[in-house]
């Protein structure tokens, strides 16, 4: 098993890397991608089942984008997930590491997520044995992309990824949309009334339903309606209409109709605000996972002074800034910012401080003058990783430590090696919030030589 969830097979001195395909398979193989130096295949036959694969739970498995890892039982997902980040930072980052940590894994296992997003298609997936079958299924449908395939939706009858009643909404918005002939969306196109449906459940029992339209259209709030009156705990009840290319809507109106226009989270007594635009890491009790081996790397001790660079809507700033004297928050999303200064206001956090903008620009001499050389740098990037003239930066302030948290170790072990001219790693904590998907956190302590 290799980078992105796939398998590697040589076969005279030729790379294939394989999709759908547990390690000990044997398989023919067909070919869909051929670059210079290596192949791409999926199997067409298998002749022999690997030792390691387990009876996948989900009905939809293999059709469905997502939790493509259910074929292998929990503990092995684990294990390649921590070799993944071992073989990712040795030969990426090139860097001298230390032991690397066990991994840790995720609370729950299935309906570990708060948030999901369901997409409307005019023209529907069938698999091979719906064809087959020669039965005329109604193609318009309310589920979740094919594998590679922007066009294509799958129907999903029950997701084991978000728990109730994330199942029940998402087949009653369907079903009311078919029993009254709504336009349902054409993605090719770009037409219909219909665009996608965005399900977030909190750990208070707080619900936030989005609807996202072409454009207004009569149906719209009857439809709102009849999800109000089904569904009496939505608490937050939500629509947008969006006419743009793409299903981003942070740079549009979202119209709270019913209840309040956000939703809350809790950990560790803390309370976060979650509106229809915010970032929350999307397994909460994996999130409290990863932010308390954030906060034990920090060590800090009450006299600190924290910079929490990405800090989103201030999350990991609020958990650790009752163990700090001061914590500088800094967020590219001028929105998220907003939701940063709330959240610490809800919860009585008076030494927490947030700025927006561009990282690499607001990080400049000017500003750490400003506000002091940190103790600690906590930095949560993007799955890109760090501008270089972060890095720059961060070589240029030498905090003792820097907490580095990742959700792509490739791009962590790029700025590690970046780094390594002026700090060490010290410690190394892969952390699983994503069960059945071959994606994995990663927590780096560094210390400076």
């Amino acid at each position: 098993m290799v980078a992105e969830g796939k398998c590697l097979v040589r076969r005279e001195n030729l790379v294939i890397f394989v999709t759908q395909v547990a390690p000990g398979d044997v398989v023919d193989l067909r070919v869909t991608k051929a670059k210079k130096n290596f192949l791409e295949a999926v199997p067409t036959k298998f002749h022999k089942y690997s030792e390691l694969r387990v009876t996948p739970f989900c009905e939809h498995f293999g059709t469905c984008g997502g939790c493509k890892w259910q074929h292998l039982g929990y503990e092995t997902q684990l294990r390649f997930k921590h070799q993944q980040v071992a073989d990712t930072l040795q030969r990426i980052g090139k860097v001298a590491l230390p032991e690397i940590l066990p991994i840790q894994p995720s609370p729950d296992q299935t309906y570990y997520r708060n948030k999901l997003e369901y997409t409307f298609s005019h023209n529907g997936w069938l698999t091979n044995e719906q064809i087959a079958s020669g039965h005329n299924y109604e193609r318009r449908v309310l589920g979740f992309h094919t594998p590679a395939r922007f066009d294509k939706i799958l129907d999903i009858n029950h997701c084991w990824l978000q728990p109730d009643p994330s199942n029940q909404i998402r087949l009653a918005v369907r079903d009311y949309a078919l029993a009254h002939d709504l336009p349902f969306n054409n993605l090719v196109t770009q037409e219909g009334f219909l665009r996608n449906l965005i399900i977030r459940t909190a750990n208070t029992g707080d619900l936030m339903v989005i609807l996202q339209c072409y454009y207004a259209h009569d149906a719209l709030l009857p439809l709102l309606d009849f999800l109000a009156e089904r569904f009496p705990q939505i608490t937050s009840l939500n629509y947008v209409l969006n006419d743009k290319g793409n299903e981003t809507f942070h740079d549009l109106e979202v119209v709270c109709y019913r209840g309040e226009p956000h939703i809350h989270e809790e950990m560790e007594g803390l309370r976060f605000r979650v509106g229809p635009k915010s970032f929350y890491q999307t397994n909460s009790e994996g999130a409290h996972n990863l932010y308390k081996i954030t906060r034990d790397f920090a060590q800090l001790t009450g006299s600190e002074l924290v910079y929490d660079l990405y800090t989103g809507a201030g999350t990991i700033a609020n958990f650790v800034a009752r163990q700090a004297k001061h914590v500088v928050g800094v967020e590219y999303v001028e929105s998220a910012v907003k939701d940063a200064y709330i959240n610490s206001e809800i919860n009585g956090t008076t030494n927490t401080e947030f700025y927006a903008g561009d990282m690499k620009d607001v990080l400049n001499a000017e500003f750490i003058a400003r506000h002091g050389r940190p103790d600690v740098v906590i930095t949560d990037p993007p799955r890109a990783g760090m501008h270089p003239d972060v890095v720059a930066r961060l070589l240029e302030m030498r905090a003792p430590r820097i907490v580095y948290v990742s959700c792509n170790p490739g791009t962590q072990a790029r700025d590690l090696e970046l780094l390594d001219e002026a700090y060490k790693v010290v410690k190394v904590q892969p952390v699983d919030m994503f069960p059945h998907t071959h994606h994995v956190e990663n927590v780096v302590l560094l210390e400076l030589r």
